[in-house]
């Protein structure tokens, strides 16, 4: 029987992704159990597309912890446009 689900693996071991900033094109770092970042360069706030069982499983807060149950589970503020 497993300690955790696997799925949530890189949720409790946080993996380092190098993303480019969408504004600037420099390089953001982000880890996996990042809700979001700030690029360095330019400020802009990078949010990191989480999808995992968190978002459906009953046992998530038991599994990944309460911390990173809530910060998984926050909402993201609006994108406001501006026409």
């Amino acid at each position: 029987m497993l300690d955790h689900c696997p799925g949530a693996a890189n949720l409790r071991t946080p993996t380092l992704t190098i993303k480019k900033c969408p504004q600037c094109g420099g390089e953001v770092e982000i880890f996996s159990n990042d809700t979001s970042v700030t690029c360095r360069t330019c400020g802009l706030t990078i949010y990191n597309d989480i999808m995992s069982c968190v978002q459906w499983c009953r046992y998530a807060r038991e599994c990944v912890g309460e911390e990173t149950y809530r910060k998984l589970t926050a909402k993201k503020p609006e994108k406001i446009e501006h026409n």
